[in-house]
């Protein structure tokens, strides 16, 4: 087998990994957005039949990972491994998932980059021959998340207009050798290439700018897999950050112009899951973010328009910042990170 590493920080996969199956759920505002018609279920209640928004949270990963198998045509006991993560301390989501299901798991933490760092690994993990079947996935929870990082819900602090909404949202896919008797019977969507991002430190130090706090990663991930594939931004029909939002999609189309890139191909040929989940008239401030944003808008709305064959090379790119309940605290700015997986219908 031979050495797939292409460039600085890129892989090439050999055997091009199919995506057979998928599967989402997003809460009640989620649905309300211009997205809400693409995905599988949404929630009338957020707490989703569950006494504490941590057990829906786990309950909705749950609900995504059980629609992807299914629309793969297997079962869970062809599954060879899970990979997911989500904000929580000791990854409680994706963990209680993960019991419940009795098969093999690698949890993940990359913050909000994790939908596309479980996918890339996946993909890693069928390439090499290692899996037949990964199950990938990430979810995020706007009650759960407010109240590890911020305040809880209760406590109905004001939040500036640069913050974020965490999505109340689940995704999935799975990630096969074959071409099996799921998706892959209408279209056959595989994974082309890969690139693991470096942890950017902007010196950012407020929470609340998190788009600012991603972007610089964002860039730096988009201009090395750029480089490293030999392509122009134009080579997709959408390259898709993960929740940069409003104030952090704006600051990365300005640095990618600043690095070179024609402006007009990046305008026509780059968007934010951030800003496409919500509009503005949903009060979400600065747009939408959590793992479960990139998720849900990949599975419930980008690979649906690759099914249609409206798109047939995209470059998702979910970002993350990188810190923790009491780095900022501390003093400590927001590191970055946003890892890439080029996906395109055959």
């Amino acid at each position: 087998m031979g050495y797939k590493k292409i460039g600085r920080q890129s892989v090439k996969f050999s055997q091009k990994p199919f995506i057979t199956g998928r599967g989402n759920i997003v809460g009640e505002k989620e649905g309300q957005g211009p997205l809400g018609k693409c995905f599988d279920t949404v929630l009338e209640d957020d707490m989703y039949g569950e006494k504490s928004w941590e057990k829906a949270e786990s309950k909705m990963l749950k609900g995504a990972m059980t629609k992807a198998v299914s629309r793969a045509g297997i079962t869970f006991r062809d599954v060879d491994v899970m990979l997911s993560g989500d904000l929580l301390n000791q990854l409680m989501s994706s963990s209680f998932t993960a019991r419940d299901m009795h098969i093999p798991f690698l949890g993940l933490y990359g913050a909000c980059s994790t939908m596309t760092e479980s996918l890339l690994i996946g993909c890693m993990l069928v390439d090499g021959g290692f899996a037949k079947h990964v199950l990938a996935g990430a979810s995020s929870h706007f009650c759960t998340a407010e109240r590890q990082f911020r305040m809880p819900v209760e406590h109905g602090n004001q939040r500036p207009p640069s913050a974020q909404w965490t999505a109340t949202a689940a995704g999935a896919v799975v990630v096969s050798s074959e071409d099996a008797a799921g998706l892959c019977r209408q279209v056959k969507i595989r994974a082309e290439s890969a690139t693991v991002g470096k942890v950017i430190d902007a010196g950012i130090k407020d929470a609340n700018q998190m788009g600012a706090a991603m972007a610089p990663a964002a860039v730096d991930t988009l201009l090395n897999h750029l480089e490293d594939t030999k392509r122009g931004i134009d080579y997709y029909d959408l390259v898709a950050t993960g929740d940069l939002g409003y104030i952090g999609k704006d600051i990365m189309m300005d640095l990618l112009s600043d690095a070179g890139l024609d402006k007009n191909k990046v305008f026509s040929h780059y968007d934010d899951c951030g800003t496409m989940i919500f509009t503005k008239e949903q009060d979400v401030h600065g747009g939408g973010s959590g793992c479960g944003c990139s998720a849900a808008v990949f599975t419930g709305h980008l690979l649906r328009q690759m099914e249609k064959k409206k798109i047939k090379r995209l470059l998702l790119m979910s970002t993350g910042a990188l810190l923790s309940t009491i780095s900022p605290l501390q003093g400590e700015s927001i590191p970055g990170i946003a890892h890439a997986v080029s996906l395109e219908v055959e």
